[in-house]
């Protein structure tokens, strides 16, 4: 005999089981957080390997060729953007002492205009150094994710070799060996796409940001360009995290001038990352709203750290997707999507699908 539970009852098992299954995660996110990150680099990796077995070569030799080049690079990058950090953090009391200068001079020349400001009480609610430690904060709680490395390395090693066989042991494991439930193939199909396209962008990005700032004489590009690129995986939000302390140090360096040919260069590879070479080779992208990206960002960020802050689209499209699969959860997906042709298509679905039941119902009562 089944139990009929009422829908109010229905809501609060399901929040007290999101609860524990919340907190359940965030106590285990030392576990949890290098296995997201060796995810993201094997779905990021998969491409080149796909490619690579294309040409015949044997898919052993590609990931260790793959492997060798993300930990060759990855140690380089490491030591001068390391060394890099290091001077930053030695000179930041300095550049702190400069900034706060200038924004003194600012609120100075307000104050000629009858803007009348008190600087001591705007100082205190408003730190402008604050913003450069924000760099310095995000890399170093990146840093210790990456202490994990070798972990990660494995992780990554052995998610490459089972790559082929995975789709196919979810569709089993679903009971749908016929490959029926298409909904998981977009899925995997749409978030590794993403997350190929986005690192290549991404670098393309950190790549352009820290050849401008080197020729504009910006001190530390190889870590703004760093930034650029981890920061370049939040859409929208990121771009302007990743410019506000070159932008800072710009201008405590080399004056206003410079500071906003610095702020032009962000703002000209952003546009043109975001607005033309992304849309070319991502489509009409994953179709999620402006403010669900940043309050994705928030919630992520507080679950997982830095990496759930970069990682906080591709997860939130886990769960859009699971929502969209489930009649009764399709309003929430509707929710997250964005005022375009995802919520379009989703519309179209709903409208269809209650068409169906109106036409059943009636069959029904004719018999």
């Amino acid at each position: 005999m089944q139990m009929k539970y009422s829908p109010s009852l229905k809501v609060l098992l399901i929040l007290a089981s999101l609860v524990v299954v919340l907190a359940g995660i965030k106590a285990a996110s030392t576990i949890v957080v290098p296995f997201l990150l060796s995810i993201f680099i094997a779905m990021s990796c998969s491409p080149i390997i796909n490619w690579a077995n294309q040409y015949r070569v044997p898919r052993a030799i590609s990931v260790v060729l793959v492997m060798l080049l993300i930990v060759v690079f990855g140690f380089m990058l490491a030591g001068l953007v390391g060394q890099s950090m290091n001077d930053f953090s030695d000179n930041l009391p300095i550049y702190r002492k400069q900034l706060v200068e200038q924004f003194s001079f600012v609120i100075g020349r307000l104050n000629d205009f009858n803007i009348q400001l008190n600087q001591d009480q705007l100082l205190s609610y408003l730190d402008p150094g604050a913003a450069m430690n924000m760099a310095t904060s995000l890399l170093t709680s990146l840093g210790g994710v990456l202490t994990n490395f070798l972990l990660i390395l494995l992780i990554v090693v052995f998610m490459l070799f089972e790559a082929d066989s995975f789709p196919r042991k979810i569709h089993i494991a679903l009971d749908d060996p016929n490959m029926k439930m298409r909904q998981i193939d977009k899925f995997l199909l749409s978030v590794k796409n993403y997350l190929a396209i986005k690192t290549l962008v991404s670098l393309a990005t950190g790549l352009v940001i820290g050849l401008w700032l080197y020729f504009l004489g910006v001190d530390h590009y190889l870590l703004w360009g760093m930034m650029a690129f981890l920061l370049n995986y939040i859409p929208n939000i990121g771009s302007i995290i990743a410019a506000i302390p070159a932008v800072l140090l710009a201008l405590v360096q080399l004056g206003p001038g410079v500071a906003g040919l610095t702020a032009l260069g962000f703002v000209v590879t952003n546009t043109v990352m975001g607005n033309i070479v992304e849309p070319r080779y991502m489509g009409r992208g994953l179709g999620l709203s402006t403010l669900v990206v940043f309050l994705s960002l928030i919630f992520w960020g507080w679950l997982l750290g830095t990496v759930g802050m970069l990682l906080s689209v591709p997860l939130t499209m886990i769960v859009k997707i699971a929502l969209e699969s489930g009649q009764d959860t399709r309003w929430i997906a509707l929710l997250l999507a964005s005022d375009g042709p995802e919520l379009k298509q989703l519309e179209q679905e709903e409208g269809q699908e209650y068409s169906e039941q109106g036409i059943g119902k009636q069959e029904d009562e004719k018999v």
